[in-house]
C-alpha cells in the first residue's frame, strides 16, 4: 500500500512521505524535502512555441512553454530509458491511473524483481506510473516512452535505473490538465 502526503513547509520546500510499493526494496516511510528548484514555477524561457513541452534530461527539468518568453518548469527524474530518447515526439495519448507492465528487457535483466509483474499492474496508488501518464508518439506510433508520475518521489532531480520521465504525482497531474493530446514534445 502506498500512502503519500505533501505538506508545504514554508513557501519554498515540500515534505513528502511515501511508503514504497511491494516491488520496491523498502516499505519503510522515507520523509524528505524536495529541493525548491524542482517545484513547479514560472521561469523565463524562449525559443519554442507556446504549448510545447521541452525536456532537458541532463538538467532534470521539463518545461511547458506558456508564452513567447515564459514556461512552467517542473523537476523530473530521468530513467535509463528516458536518457535514450532524443529529438521530437508528440503526446499521443493521456491516461489517469494508467496500468503498467515491466518491459521484456526489465524482466530479463531482473527476473526476481519484475517477473511477477509480467501480466501487468492495474492503475492505482501502487502502480509505478503514478497517477497520470502522457504517452509519447512519433510518426503515429507509440515510442514506449512516457512522462508519468512516480511512487518514488525521491527520484526527482536524479537519473535512475528504470523509467522514462518521472514527476511528483501532483506535478504530473498539473501538467496533464494543461497539455492536450497532440502537444509537441522536444527531448534534449
Amino acid at each position: 500500500m502506498l500512502s503519500r502526503r505533501l505538506l508545504l513547509a514554508g513557501a519554498s520546500a515540500a515534505l513528502v512521505t511515501a511508503t514504497m510499493p511491494a516491488f520496491a526494496h523498502s516499505t519503510a516511510k522515507k520523509p524528505f524535502k524536495i529541493n525548491p528548484e524542482f517545484e513547479p514555477q514560472t521561469v523565463s524561457y524562449t525559443g519554442y512555441e507556446p504549448g510545447t513541452i521541452v525536456i532537458e534530461t541532463g538538467n532534470h527539468f521539463l518545461y511547458l512553454v506558456e508564452s513567447a518568453g515564459t514556461a512552467r518548469r517542473y523537476g523530473v527524474g530521468v530513467g535509463r530509458a528516458g536518457l535514450s530518447l532524443k529529438g521530437e515526439a508528440m503526446v499521443g495519448r493521456k491516461a489517469k491511473w494508467p496500468s503498467w507492465r515491466p518491459t521484456d528487457n526489465m524482466i530479463r535483466r531482473s527476473p526476481k524483481k519484475y517477473a511477477r509483474y509480467a501480466n501487468g499492474v492495474p492503475g492505482g496508488p501502487n502502480n509505478p506510473l503514478g497517477s497520470r501518464a502522457l504517452y509519447l508518439h512519433r510518426d503515429g506510433r507509440d515510442t514506449m516512452y512516457r512522462i508519468h508520475g512516480t511512487t518514488q518521489p525521491s527520484s526527482i532531480g536524479r537519473s535512475v535505473s528504470n523509467g522514462c520521465i518521472r514527476m511528483i504525482n501532483a506535478h504530473v497531474e498539473d501538467l496533464f490538465e494543461r497539455v492536450p493530446v497532440g502537444a509537441k514534445v522536444i527531448i534534449q
